[in-house]
């Protein structure tokens, strides 16, 4: 089946995590799925979503609760990780569609988890990794976080740092402002050269 090019699906998640290694016993689950879908065309977002998941193998630090807000009340009702696999595979079509993060923690979570825990891998092969594409597009020597980047070209972020949900929406918009900005112009069929 040919890829779907009509929309991307920007992705930030949240995972357990500690000031220092897990306790013993306990593994970083991916908590919650920050979603952005972004109709490439008109180069805007749609929509954002938000799928809580509750963990099995670990427990919600101190830490944990400082840096993402999220509280054990918050996942009470939370699904599983297949629940949101199986979200993503229905309602988004993820594995026909490019997804795109800000950096490659979140693929390589995804892949962690999703083998640990004997969950499919929601994603097809495509990853646009649009922390190293900002980066390459500005000409840096460094990869910067979400906040210095939405500074960096004017725009305010919204809602809550190191929540999924916010994040995916920020990073679509940035991405949004990547596609404005640095679009080429469309190359007429009979002007490429097939000639070496």
């Amino acid at each position: 089946m040919a890829k779907l090019l009509d929309q991307v699906l920007v992705v930030d998640v949240e995972s357990t995590c500690w000031q220092g290694p897990p306790p013993h016993g306990q593994l970083s689950e991916i908590i919650e799925v920050g979603l952005c879908t972004v109709d490439v065309r008109k180069r805007q977002r749609l929509a954002k979503r938000c799928i809580m998941i509750k963990p099995v193998r670990s427990r919600l630090s101190e830490f944990c609760t400082r840096l993402t807000t999220l509280r054990d009340e918050d996942l009470v009702g939370a699904g599983t990780l297949a629940d949101a696999v199986s979200i993503l595979k229905r309602e988004y079509r993820s594995p026909d569609r490019l997804w795109a993060s800000w950096g490659d923690y979140d693929r390589r979570q995804f892949e962690r988890v999703c083998k640990e825990l004997t969950v499919p891998y929601p994603f097809g092969v495509s990853h646009l990794n649009i922390k190293t594409l900002f980066a390459v597009l500005y000409g840096d020597n460094r990869e910067i976080g979400v906040d210095e980047a939405c500074e960096r070209i004017g725009i305010p972020m919204e809602g809550t740092h190191h929540r999924g949900v916010d994040d995916a929406w920020n990073i679509a918009a940035i991405f949004c402002h990547l596609m404005e900005h640095f679009q080429l112009p469309a190359i007429p069929p009979q002007s490429i050269s097939t000639t070496t």
